[in-house]
């Protein structure tokens, strides 16, 4: 084996990260997360790893001499960090370089979701327009509505930019309120649906975040109302939302992210007024390209000792 760091990447990435670590690591790839395809010498002499996924703390135990793990993602809740930090091992993700990407796949999804505008195209294409006339009118419009966002951190000022010109009332809760915006303040999630009538929700997992919208969040949002989520799915209490939907509780929800991806409920699949999509926020050739770079120049950082370039809140950020 050569003397250049040796890089692990489990399970699928995108191809220019496995492309550009090819020219300044060695590489071993495993079949996923469990490595049970790879020998345990090879392991042992990993120092670094690239991951878009799952990183478990028994995978951490099994690499004595890793030194820093780059996740493929601004949300990194595949990683064991706290594993990872408590054997002094840097954690990185790829923050910003997707934020506008995510925002303005947000207002579209708003958008498609309240205008029905998926519906429309395809009774277009189905030749319906010219047979049976006119579309039929949405029932919803985002006019005079007033807005939610769960979640205020990079992608979501982005998302709140982009609804100021759409002349909407803005209002946000988080875990405490930020000092550097005049948008309404909520302290707790069944408030801030209370208020508003759209809830666009952009927030991580965590033990605080997971089934956060629940059938109360959903009850108090109002049968007018209208949930986005393009964060985790794992923050919406599926079920409840289905539930929802169907007995008129909300008025319509658009969702690029699902409690079990890549499996979507065949009730989400069934129902009218819901505008689904198959978690493509990021998804765009240059997003994915700046995505990819900056889980490859975290490595190279790291490894040329000048420390990792985005490294996450939980772990050590030098070596």
């Amino acid at each position: 084996m050569s003397d250049r760091p040796l890089v692990l990447i489990p399970g699928r990435i995108n191809p220019r990260v496995r492309s550009r670590l090819a020219e300044q690591f060695e590489l071993v790839e495993v079949a996923d997360a469990s490595a049970a395809d790879c020998a345990p010498d090879i392991l042992q002499q990993v120092r670094g790893a690239a991951v878009s996924g799952r990183f478990p703390a028994a995978l951490i135990e099994r690499l004595p001499k890793l030194e820093v793990i780059a996740n493929f993602g601004v949300g990194y809740d595949g990683v064991e960090v706290k594993a990872a930090a408590q054997r002094g091992v840097v954690v990185t993700n790829t923050p910003d370089v997707l934020n506008d990407e995510v925002a303005d796949t947000a207002i579209a999804l708003l958008l498609n979701t309240i205008r029905r505008f998926h519906f429309a195209e395809q009774y277009l294409r189905e030749g319906r327009w010219e047979k049976e006339g006119a579309f039929p009118l949405s029932p919803m419009s985002l006019k005079g509505r007033k807005v939610g966002l769960h979640g205020l951190g990079r992608i979501g000022m982005e998302i709140a930019s982009r609804l100021v010109p759409f002349k909407v009332e803005i209002a946000y809760h988080t875990r405490s309120p930020r000092a550097d915006v005049a948008y309404t303040y909520h302290d707790n999630l069944v408030g801030l649906a209370k208020a508003v009538d759209i809830l666009i929700s952009i927030v991580p997992s965590t033990a605080e975040t997971n089934g956060a919208i629940n059938s109360e969040v959903l009850a108090a949002l109002g049968s007018d109302g209208v949930l986005i989520n393009v964060g985790r799915g794992s923050t919406v209490d599926e079920p409840a939302l289905i539930a929802a939907l169907q007995n008129g509780t909300i008025g319509a929800a658009g969702l690029d992210v699902f409690a079990e991806e890549p499996h979507v409920p065949q009730a989400l699949i069934d129902l009218p007024n819901v505008s689904l999509l198959p978690h493509v926020a990021s998804a765009s050739v240059p997003t994915r390209d700046a995505m990819a770079d900056l889980v490859v120049d975290n490595l190279i950082s790291w490894f040329e000792g000048r420390g990792p370039l985005t490294p996450v809140p939980e772990t050590p950020a030098t070596r």
